[in-house]
């Protein structure tokens, strides 16, 4: 047996017992060892914002239930395999799985982690591959002056790996300024949307806040690109279409991680895509995006308190009572 979070109403969640399957040939068994609480679509899932047309497209992998309610949703988890394969006996993993305390699942679904990864950091790998995902979409090049709208987790990795360009100036733009000191830990430049630049050959969206997308227009140069990374579900988005869009010939695009950026498609699949992301967070100073902490039996209701107040609030780790 295992304990599950599930989504049970708007705003509402509950942990649940979990019968496990016995294991079959080709399975690992998984004991969890960290997760995290995505901000981003897992929120619209806890406050009902999905709209009903995207339920299929937006189901989670190893997701129980139906959206909206009840259901069992998350992709973000770290552990250790118990029982499977040899190669993987032992061997810390990461899984596009919801929150559960222990697993059956296919070893094609896990992913080990590099020697130099620790599993507390790993909670990072879903948002690592919304960003590498993202960047080959938008295709920055040497030189570029790019601004990133979003200091969310998500933003913070799209500007990190931006600046690692030779010549780039990035800029990251948040209204939030108690996130100087995390842009600070990994030397990044972190504005107001009152200094944002103008100007830019790339801009990427990720605050997930309609309004910001009209600012992000703003700061488009002539013929750059706009890349949204964001999902609003239910929200509408009005955009200032008939201000300089039109004249600056600016090419306004999305970017989502279901699938593979058709510019690295045929040479890189989902699973080489998540190898690179692990590799990427062997960085140390990525350590600065995880925010808080929190028990898996807390789960429940540490999900309501960030659904009203997630200021300052990056990746939140779930820890698990197990020994590692």
């Amino acid at each position: 047996m295992a304990s599950a979070y599930w989504i049970t109403a708007p705003r509402r969640g509950e942990l649940r017992p979990q019968a496990l399957p016995a294991l079959r040939p080709g399975e690992v068994l998984v004991k969890t060892l960290y997760g995290a609480i995505s901000r981003g679509t897992e929120s619209l899932v806890f406050n009902n914002l999905i709209p009903e047309s995207q339920y299929d497209a937006m189901a989670a992998p190893f997701q129980e239930g139906s959206l909206p309610f009840p259901v069992k949703y998350g992709y973000i988890s770290v552990g250790k395999v118990l029982e499977g394969p040899e190669d993987l006996l032992g061997r810390a993993v990461f899984c596009l799985h919801p929150h559960q305390s222990a697993y059956v699942v296919p070893s094609e679904d896990v992913v080990p982690l590099p020697p130099d990864l620790p599993p507390e950091r790993a909670v990072l790998a879903a948002n690592m591959e919304t960003a590498l995902n993202g960047l080959w979409d938008a295709t920055p090049c040497l030189g570029d002056r790019i601004a990133v709208y979003g200091a969310g987790t998500v933003g913070f990795l799209l500007a990190w790996l931006s600046q690692a360009i030779p010549g780039t100036e990035v800029t990251l733009v948040d209204p939030d300024i108690s996130k100087a000191a995390v842009a600070q830990r990994l030397g990044l430049t972190l504005k107001p949307p009152e200094d944002a630049p103008t100007g830019c050959d790339l801009v990427i969206h990720a605050s997930g806040v309609p309004e910001a997308l009209a600012m992000a227009l703003a700061s488009a140069g002539y013929e750059s690109t706009v890349l949204e990374m964001s999902w609003f579900g239910e929200r509408k988005v009005t955009l200032p279409l008939g201000e300089a869009f039109h004249s600056q010939r600016i090419t306004l695009r999305s970017s989502q991680v279901g699938g593979v950026s058709p510019t690295r498609n045929a040479r890189k699949g989902h699973r080489r895509r998540m190898e690179i992301a692990l590799d990427l967070l062997c960085a140390r100073e990525l350590e600065a995006l995880i925010t808080g902490e929190s028990a898996f039996e807390e789960l429940p209701d540490v999900m309501e308190k960030l659904a009203d107040n997630g200021r300052g609030v990056l990746c939140h780790r779930i820890r698990y009572g197990i020994d590692q």
